[in-house]
Order: structure tokens, then C-alpha cells, then sequence
């Protein structure tokens, strides 16, 4: 036993304190158990519950995040650590410094996965969470990270929930007012109507609409709404399925069921009214620029006009909304197309088919009616992935035709799958001069193609062209296009059409209001009921914040029901129905006890992920989802930074969350900043996408992944129990089989070592090829370390109380330079390998390492590797945690250097070398290199022409 307490392992033939995995093992969870008990990495706040003792902080803070997990039943991988190492690294040097860190990590635990767990076995989601949650704290704590685990959340607590469900209810009483370019909230709104300030809509009275009739204009402004919305829905699993959980042939990821999209009954957060704030935005923030990117294709900003198409013939009178970014082509416009879930369609569709119809346009059906009928099915049958991307274009004909408003001509009106009802308008005009889709859809159907843009010379006749060019075939008595610029074109056309009052100037969005149903168990109850009273059946009513939080009731089954894999018409009928006594209460909102029905959706996952970061900042405030101060001072505007947006100080994340985890917890910041409950118009000022982990996989003759871990090399090939195995290259993950756990890693080489290989492997921001053996070095340098103070046969400090030589101490000080400057740039690989750089020196003199010289090398390895350099630290006398620093200060007179080589080019070839004095004139270099004997043979008596000193680089010599 040290006298600190390790205890050395009793390993044969091994020196008793060599720095083994076993030592390593003992020294790191001593290290964690002390940092527990003395509560070393608990961050203050300015104020509140987690104020400091004596209520001060420090001026510098830094709020460094990682993206939080979905804590799943397999646990870590080495993988997932990777960037939490280097937020810990980071966060470890700033608190060196002297910053206020904070960081800590939390759960994104509602989810399908322990839903699905939940069917299968009948146990709770919440048992299964809670267990997964301790497993990832456990599988944390062993990798030694500086979290305050006092702001540990899960999105599951119902104590987060509750202010989860807080802020929904601030969405929906609040409305986008687009003249102020904020939200506010629908108090003021309704104060608008009331006084006459602002017309309501259809022209009647405040105070003559029913309080039924107020809610549904109130509903179609606020910012969480219920709408009609078209959805991936599957009956054979009985819920309704994001995009990504629907194949590429229109099934379920799960089960393999059809999906079919459908119109149903569903909760919206109106994000299109903030697009523009969006991508505005982002150029104030610190980002990269392939993110800021996918966020404005995301939200797809574009300018064009809409146009209203009056329908001529059919059964209906209608007027068909087109969008459109290129109105300089209507002249061009011979068809319309549909989606096919557009709501038009019922009414407009004729009971007939027009005298001299093209079969090519009726599908074989007898009526339109059976037409439209047939092929809606099929399409509500296809993702839309599947329907953007197909080749072969189909349609049907509704009978009805529609009049171009340019030229008066009579324009058949089809549906078809290539349009999307999650786009635009659900309808376009087609131009199929222009546009290749519109081309390929035509030809098949045999309708005319006009061309609005002379094509350049030698394009094809038998093509569209999709380039810009001078207007042709675009003119009629008031407007005349041809010979005019796409711009010009565009202008005049739009001016002409408002003029006409057929068109107006449009801006339009790719985005789409974000869909916020779930029709399952596992996630956060809407804060909503619905009035039983005959005729306000359909009004949503938030529950004032006195009766959060909403908690889930117990149910007997989690599954939704299911329905006949193929029934279409079926619908969701949410497993929250089941329990009949929470989903029809009693209740009083001030006007008495009445009988109310509970909204039985639930919120997506993305809710809890909107504002996690918030309530780091103040978990335990049961007052507010966070203090307004404490905000302030965490995550508010800095005032000497102009354009500062507030926010977290570092995210770090993974680049598959660039659009819409990003997209939406900045949509929620916004509308919170709007409403004056956060000071920072951004959550996120600064954000750093880490690589992945990469490793061999294997495959069998089955096209199955075997476990690489079992896999072994034999002569020119690889194999599995003794069967030949393919290898392949990817992510690290469970689906590929290559997982290598950091519980192995931290058993076989300890945490320290663990840390030091992920972070020395390269670049944070580059994926990385995973070799477990490679760790082997990363070991070794902290064996080195280990030995500059620890003597492996004693256990006794073997430090030197001498002044390091001159050779020693310059190196010193300009490792702590460039490790500074590495660590401030998170450029973890080659602050490694400076360290490298200067324990070899000190290794390779034999002679014990001067005092001054070791503790600045445990000190500079800290943040990479905390544990052996708190028990260095520790060792060299040390009473108190290194955790708050210091962190080393380089002397500036160290880093200077006092000569200077200098190659010395003629002709481009470097002919000689000399070595001068670092502050020596460029006059006198010059004569140093005329003076060497190798350049004075290499001139032979030439006179240069020129000579061309760059200081401290080199000298050129043109002869």
C-alpha cells in the first residue's frame, strides 16, 4: 500500500508500481470516488439553489454541450465517446485556467425503441429508461469526465416534462405577428380584435363570434396549431411514421408493413413563420459552413409569385394556387398537375370523361371518379422519396380543365405523384419546355410543349432546356416578355399579374410546418383537453401551468392498435385511449367543474431535445424552467461581441443532427426570446461537428455481420469459426457488428490510456480508422510519465530539486505554448504529440527530471488524461485537487529564438545553410550567406543579380 492509498499490483515479474492496467484501474476510481465526495466539478451559478457558498463566481465562464444520448439497452461503444472527450478536455483546460466550466451530460430518453421493448416483454418504459439511463452514468463515470452531475436531466423526469410541456402551452398562446417580425402572446392578439385595431378574419364582429367561433380564428394564428396534415400512415403497426422510418419502397422500417400517406387530424408547430429569422441568422453564428448550408436547402428560401388558375369546367367552381420561382414561363404552362391528396381534387373531378378524352390520360378507368379513386391509392401506397425519384411518370386526368391567366388557354388538370402536398401549394403549373419532369410527363401523355427560353445553339428538339436565355413565345396585347433577361422577365410578369389581380409577389419555403404527433405511449402528454360540450368538440383548451405536470397514466398495453396491414381508411387510435379514467376528466378552468377529454397524442422525441440546455442551467428551480439571471449570465449576449446572438458557448455533435435538431430547438429559442423568457436569440453560438469512429466489419456467405471481434486473420484471408468472412469498412456500430466497448478498453489499458488514443488518433473534426492495439502507445507515453516521478521498484518520488539546463527549460516552455494554443483550438493530436516531444527529451537524458519540469508535464497532461495526473500531483507533494490549475504560463523570452538556420537557395536548389544570430539585419544575412565557402564555389565569381531575404525562412539568390 502507497501512502496515498493505491495499492500496487501484485503482478510476477512486474515492478510492483509499474503503471499497469491494473494500477491504472486503482487509480482511477480512487480518483472518482474523491472527486464525488469532495464535489469537485460542481459548477456555481451567480444565483439560486446552485449559487456559490459565498455567492461569488468567476467573471470568464464557459458552457461547453455535447448532444445528448438516447441512452439504448446496448450501451456504450468507443464511438460515442468521442466527443464527450473532447468537450471534457476543453472544459478541463478552460477551469485550469481559471473559467467558470460548465458541463454536464443528459438523457434524450422518450423514444420508440423502449416502446417497442415494452410490447414485447410488458415492461414499463419507464423501468427499461431508468435502466439504460444508470447503465450510460456508470459506463461515464469509469471514462473520468468533469461533469456537474447535479444538472443531469432525462427528458423522461417528470420534472423536466412538466416545463416541457410548459413551454408548449407558451406556444400555443402566442401568435406570429409578421408586421413586428416576433411572436407574441395571443392576449394581445385578442385585444386587437376586440378593440377593431385588427380586422378579424371574415369580417365579422369580435364580440358577435361565439367563444367557440374565437378559438378557431385564434387557432388558425397561434404557433402550435391542429391541422389536416398528410402522413407516412401504417395500420399494420397502427401509428403514424417519420419519413426516416419508412423504406424506400414505401414499408415500415419495423415489421415491413405498407405504409400509406394520408390526411389526418394532427398538432403543427408553425416554424414557416420564423424561416426567414432562420436562415437569416445563421450568419451571426459560429458554425460551420456545410451546416449553415443543409439548413438553408432545408428551409429553401426562394422568390417567385403565386398565381391562381380559375378552374373552367368541371363540377366545381375553384380557383387552383400554383407557386412558382419562374413566372417569366407561364405562356408556357399547357397542363396543371395536382398531388394527390390535394383537397381540391373531390370537387373538381367530373362524373364523366370529356367527349374525345386521350385514353392515355384515364388510366383504363371508366369515370374520372374511378380513375382518381384507383390511382390515389396506389400513390398513397408510395414514400415520398419514392415518388420524387421514380422515372416513369403517371397520372390520370380529373376531367376538369383550367385557364391560363396569361393567355386564356383551356389547360387540362391531371394528378400525379411527382407532386408532393408537403411542397409549395400541392399544385403546379407545368411547363414542360423548361423543366424535365414536366417534359417526361408530357411526352407520356401526349400534351403539347411550348418553349418560353430560346435553348442555346445545338441544344436538342427533343429535350428541355433548363438553362437561362432570352423570353420567346411570350407575349400577348398587355405584356410583351420576348428578348428579356430571366430577371427582367420574372419582374415584369409579376407586375403584370398583380396589375391583372391573377398573381402577387411570393416568398416561399421548402420547410413545412413541423409535424408534432405521435400516436404512441412513451413520450410527453400534451398539456391539452378538448371541451365535451355539443359544438366545441373540436377546440383545444391548454391547461393553465397550476395543473402541470400532465403525467402518463398507466396502461395495461403500450402497443397503438393495429389494424389490417392494407386498410388505408382506417384510424390511429392512440394506446393513451386505453386509460379510460385519465382520458376523460373532470376538471374546473374557472367556469366549474365540467367534463373534458384529453388529447391522447403524444409530443415527438425532438420536444425534450428543443430546450434541454435551458435546464441545465437551473435543474432544480421549481419555479421557472429556468431563472432569468442565471440565463443571463450562462448564455446571454456578450456585449463587446457585435452581432452576438447569446447561446451555449461550444456545442459539439455529431453532423447527422445539422438539420433538424438544430432547425428546432432554434425555432423554440426564438419564440422564448420573442416572448421575453430567455435573454439569447440563439440556443447555440458555437458549434464543432466530431468525426466518427470507423472499423472492419465481416460478413459471412450470408450476407450476414459476424462479431469482428471473434474474426481472425489467416495467412491472406479472415475468418469466423473457422468459415471464410468478407471485410468491409464503416462506422462503428451495432448493426454492423464491430462494437468495441470502452469497458473493455478501460479493463485492458485504463481510462487515461483510452482517452489519450481517441483524442492522439487525429484531427476531432476527421473520422478515424479504430485499431484497439494502437492504444498500446498512448499507454506507453503515460508509463514514461509515470516513471519521471514514480519509481517503479519503491513506489518513491524520484524527481530532481535542480533547475532544469538551458536546452530543457526552452523546450519546457515552448511545449506549453503550442500545447496552450492546441488546446484552445481543440487540436488534442498534436498537443500529444508536443508532450511526446518533451517527455522523450526528459527520458532520454537518464538523470531524474527536474521538480519545475515534471509537474509541468503532469499539469499539461491533465485534461487529457485527469487521473494519473492527479495522483502525479498528489505524489509530488500536492494537497489539493489540479482540477482548478495552475495551468502553466509560458516565459515569452523563452519562445524567441536566439539563431535562426536559413537554406540559401540559387536557382530555385538549395545550394548551402547558415546559422546566425535570430535578431541579425537582413543586410547582415545577406553577407553571412555571400561569406559561406559553399555558396562563394556554387557563384564561382558570378555577381547576383539579386538577393531576396525572408526573414527567419530563407535566402534566394538570382544569378
Amino acid at each position: 500500500m502507497s501512502d496515498n492509498g493505491t495499492t500496487a499490483p501484485p503482478t510476477t515479474g512486474t515492478p510492483p508500481f509499474r503503471y499497469t492496467a491494473a494500477l491504472a484501474n486503482a487509480i482511477e476510481s480512487r480518483w472518482q470516488d474523491r472527486w464525488d465526495a469532495e464535489r469537485t466539478f460542481e459548477t456555481p451559478n451567480p444565483s439560486g439553489p446552485l449559487a456559490a457558498p459565498d455567492g461569488v463566481v468567476p467573471p470568464e465562464k464557459m458552457y461547453i454541450l455535447d448532444m445528448f444520448p438516447y441512452p439504448s439497452g446496448a450501451g456504450l461503444h468507443v464511438g460515442h465517446p468521442l466527443g464527450y472527450i473532447g468537450t471534457d478536455v476543453l472544459g478541463r483546460y478552460s477551469r485550469m485556467n481559471g473559467r467558470n466550466v460548465l458541463h454536464t451530460l443528459g438523457y434524450d430518453a422518450f423514444g420508440l425503441p423502449a416502446e417497442q421493448y415494452a410490447v414485447r416483454t410488458g415492461t414499463h418504459p419507464r423501468t427499461t429508461t431508468e435502466q439504460n439511463v444508470q447503465r450510460y452514468r456508470e459506463q461515464l463515470r469509469k471514462l473520468g469526465f468533469a461533469h456537474d452531475q447535479r444538472r443531469s436531466v432525462a427528458t423522461t423526469d417528470v420534472e423536466f416534462y412538466r416545463w416541457t410541456q410548459w413551454i408548449f402551452t407558451r406556444l400555443f398562446n402566442a401568435w406570429y405577428d409578421t408586421d413586428a417580425q416576433r411572436a407574441r402572446p395571443i392576449e394581445e392578439l385578442v385585444a386587437e380584435f376586440a378593440s377593431g385595431a385588427r380586422p378579424v378574419p371574415g369580417g365579422a364582429l369580435w364580440s358577435e363570434l361565439g367563444w367557440a367561433e374565437q378559438q378557431r380564428v385564434l387557432a388558425d394564428r397561434r404557433l402550435a396549431y391542429i391541422s389536416q396534415a398528410p402522413v407516412n400512415w401504417c395500420p399494420g403497426l397502427g401509428t403514424v411514421l417519420s419519413n426516416e422510418e419508412v423504406t424506400a419502397d414505401g414499408r415500415s422500417e419495423i415489421g415491413n408493413f405498407p405504409v400509406f400517406r394520408r390526411n389526418l387530424r394532427q398538432w403543427m408547430m408553425r416554424i414557416t413563420s420564423y424561416a426567414d429569422r432562420l436562415v437569416s441568422d445563421l450568419d451571426r453564428l459560429d458554425w460551420p459552413e456545410s451546416v449553415k448550408a443543409m439548413q438553408r436547402n432545408w428551409i429553401g428560401r426562394s422568390v417567385g409569385a403565386q398565381v391562381g388558375f380559375d378552374v373552367v369546367s368541371g363540377e366545381a367552381e375553384a380557383s387552383i394556387e400554383v407557386y412558382t420561382t419562374r413566372p417569366d414561363t407561364l405562356f408556357g404552362a399547357t397542363y396543371m398537375v395536382l398531388a394527390p391528396e390535394h383537397p381540391l381534387v373531390p370537387s373538381i373531378t367530373t362524373m364523366d370523361w370529356p367527349d374525345g378524352v386521350d385514353p392515355r390520360w384515364t388510366g383504363g378507368a371508366d369515370t374520372p371518379t374511378e380513375a382518381i379513386e384507383v390511382y390515389r391509392a396506389a400513390a398513397a401506397r408510395k414514400s415520398d422519396l419514392d415518388r420524387q425519384e421514380s422515372k416513369d411518370k403517371t397520372g390520370v386526368f380529373t376531367g376538369a380543365f383550367a385557364r391560363n391567366p396569361v393567355n386564356g388557354a383551356r389547360i387540362p388538370v391531371f394528378i400525379a405523384d411527382y407532386v408532393l402536398m408537403g411542397y409549395g401549394t400541392g399544385a403546379i403549373m407545368a411547363v414542360p419546355g423548361q423543366d424535365t419532369r414536366d417534359w417526361d410527363f408530357a411526352t407520356a401523355f401526349g400534351l403539347p410543349i411550348v418553349r418560353t427560353v430560346q435553348p442555346t445553339e445545338g441544344h436538342p428538339d427533343d429535350a428541355p432546356f433548363t438553362g437561362d436565355g432570352p423570353a420567346i413565345n411570350s407575349a400577348n396585347d398587355a405584356i410583351d416578355l420576348n428578348g428579356m433577361g430571366v430577371a427582367e422577365a420574372k419582374a415584369a410578369m409579376i407586375a403584370h399579374l398583380t396589375e391583372a389581380g391573377t398573381g402577387r409577389a411570393q416568398v416561399q419555403y421548402k420547410l413545412r410546418d413541423w409535424l408534432f404527433s405521435r400516436q404512441r405511449y412513451w413520450g410527453e402528454p400534451f398539456p391539452v383537453v378538448y371541451s365535451t360540450e355539443p359544438g366545441q368538440e373540436d377546440v383545444a383548451i391548454a391547461l393553465p401551468d397550476t395543473m402541470l405536470p400532465v403525467e402518463l397514466p398507466e396502461v395495461i398495453d403500450y402497443a397503438p392498435t393495429s389494424f389490417d396491414p392494407m386498410d388505408a381508411d382506417s384510424s390511429p387510435e392512440p394506446p393513451l385511449g386505453r386509460a379510460t379514467e385519465w382520458a376523460t376528466v373532470t376538471l374546473d378552468l374557472g367556469d366549474g367543474p365540467r367534463r373534458y377529454r384529453r388529447e391522447l397524442n403524444v409530443m415527438p422525441q425532438w420536444a425534450g431535445s428543443c430546450w434541454y440546455e435551458l435546464r441545465y442551467l437551473d435543474p432544480t428551480n421549481t419555479e421557472r424552467f429556468v431563472d432569468a439571471d442565471v440565463e443571463k449570465y450562462w448564455m446571454g449576449k456578450d456585449p463587446d461581441r457585435p452581432g452576438d446572438t447569446g447561446g451555449v458557448d461550444l456545442y459539439v455533435g455529431g453532423v447527422e443532427h445539422a438539420v433538424l435538431h438544430l432547425l428546432y430547438a432554434r425555432f423554440w429559442h426564438k419564440v422564448l426570446f420573442d416572448l421575453g423568457e430567455v435573454s439569447s436569440e440563439e440556443p447555440f453560438r458555437r458549434l464543432f461537428n466530431q468525426g466518427y469512429i470507423q472499423a472492419y466489419a465481416y460478413t459471412d456467405d450470408r450476407g450476414f455481420y459476424v462479431p469482428a471481434e471473434h474474426v481472425v486473420g489467416v495467412e491472406d484471408h479472415f475468418e469466423y469459426e473457422g468459415n471464410p468472412v468478407r471485410r468491409e469498412y464503416g462506422k462503428m456500430g451495432k448493426s454492423l457488428n464491430n462494437v468495441v466497448t470502452p469497458d473493455e478498453m478501460c479493463e485492458r489499458y485504463g481510462a487515461d490510456t483510452f482517452r489519450m488514443y481517441e483524442m492522439g488518433m487525429g484531427p476531432l473534426d476527421l473520422s478515424r480508422p479504430w485499431q484497439t492495439a494502437d492504444a498500446v502507445g498512448s499507454q506507453r507515453y503515460l508509463q514514461r510519465l509515470w516513471r519521471t516521478v514514480v519509481d517503479e521498484e519503491t513506489g518513491a518520488l524520484v524527481v530532481s530539486e535542480d533547475a532544469p539546463d538551458a536546452e530543457t527549460l526552452t523546450l519546457l516552455h515552448r511545449t506549453i505554448d503550442g500545447v496552450r494554443t492546441d488546446y484552445a483550438a481543440m487540436q488534442y493530436n498534436t498537443a500529444i504529440a508536443k508532450l511526446i516531444v518533451l517527455n522523450n527529451h526528459l527520458t532520454k537524458s537518464g538523470v531524474p527530471v527536474p521538480r519545475a519540469v515534471a509537474e509541468a508535464s503532469v499539469l499539461m497532461t491533465a485534461p487529457l488524461a485527469p487521473h494519473i495526473a492527479e495522483e502525479l500531483w498528489e505524489r509530488l507533494g500536492h494537497r489539493g485537487s489540479l482540477a482548478y490549475g495552475p495551468f502553466p504560463e509560458a516565459d515569452p523570452a523563452l519562445l524567441v529564438d536566439s539563431s535562426v538556420e536559413y537554406p540559401i537557395q540559387i536557382k530555385g536548389k538549395v545550394r548551402g545553410r547558415i546559422t546566425v544570430a535570430a535578431d541579425l539585419t537582413p543586410a547582415d544575412i545577406e553577407a553571412a550567406a555571400l561569406a559561406d565557402p559553399k555558396i562563394v564555389e556554387a557563384l564561382a565569381g558570378v555577381t547576383p543579380k539579386k538577393i531576396v531575404v525572408v526573414p527567419g525562412r530563407m535566402v534566394s539568390i538570382v544569378v
